[in-house]
């Protein structure tokens, strides 16, 4: 299986932030079956951005890879 270009990230967990390494993302809500539309979003040169679909709050954390997150569980690393 092909890994995501773009970053994808979900919450299961139910965590109220998460950091993450990418500016650029896709938030998929939870992981599939029970996801959202696949949101591109995009921080530019803000420090967090809130998913419109789920309401997840994601800040950045410039010391992550792109594709971690912490928590770790919160990275999509395998395709739906």
């Amino acid at each position: 299986m092909a890994e995501h270009v773009v970053p994808h990230f979900h919450n299961d967990p139910g965590v109220a932030v998460i950091e993450i390494g990418a500016r650029e993302f896709m938030c998929v809500g939870a992981r599939p079956p029970f996801d959202h539309p696949h949101v591109f979003l995009d921080m530019g040169d803000d420090q967090e951005i809130i998913c419109p679909y789920c309401s997840t709050l994601y800040r950045h954390a410039p010391g992550l890879d792109a594709h971690a997150a912490r928590p770790e569980a919160c990275a999509l690393t395998e395709t739906a």
